[in-house]
């Protein structure tokens, strides 16, 4: 039998040496908790926004007010969205871009001993998705009346663009989100 500690570890995603506030593309997932279908629904390869889903569309659209932040294509699915968003070159101080108290500034400065998730906590990615997901939930409880109540699982899944053929690809894959979820269903349900 598994123990209660053990049940509850969760798989660290991000990869262990990287700096998530460098300049670059980032592919970000974020799921809804429990899957739930929050967001709308794929009608004819498309994806229609309910009052949920235009909130997370806005939202995620006010990202792009971070000066050092540019959003790349994402798209909004019924219990999820991805997105490419890309961390620009700057030499201005994080903290005042995105309005936290992000000490990003001095990643680089910091010792390999500290405290690693503390370290992470404070480069840009983890913040931006982390205020993200704040606002949008926040919005959406007020909406449905359900305060405190989780919309998004604890974690979001990214991968560091390298190139790009591999952001070409990516781009691909989220604009054909919508149809290839249809297709899918269709399989299941043929099966």
């Amino acid at each position: 039998m598994e123990s209660n500690s053990e049940s509850h570890k969760r798989r660290l995603l991000r990869l262990k040496e990287y700096d998530y506030s460098l300049p670059g593309a980032y592919f970000i997932t974020l799921i809804t908790k429990n899957r739930e279908h929050l967001f709308g629904e794929i009608q004819n390869g498309q994806m229609v926004l309910n009052e949920y889903g235009k909130i997370v569309h806005e939202e995620y659209i006010k990202l792009s007010e971070i000066p050092i932040i540019e959003l790349d294509v994402f798209q909004i699915m019924p219990d999820h969205i991805h997105g490419v968003i890309i961390i620009r070159e700057n030499d201005l101080n994080p903290a005042q871009e995105i309005k936290k108290p992000i000490q990003a500034w001095i990643i680089h400065k910091l010792q390999h001993n500290l405290n690693i998730q503390k370290y992470r906590r404070n480069m840009i990615l983890p913040k931006i998705i982390g205020r993200f997901k704040t606002l949008s939930s926040k919005r959406i409880n007020q909406l449905r009346q359900t305060r405190g109540f989780p919309v998004w699982q604890r974690n979001y899944y990214e991968r560091v663009v390298r190139n790009e053929i591999e952001l070409k690809r990516i781009r691909e894959y989220i604009i054909n989100n919508p149809i290839n979820w249809e297709i899918e269903k269709l399989i299941k349900f043929e099966f």
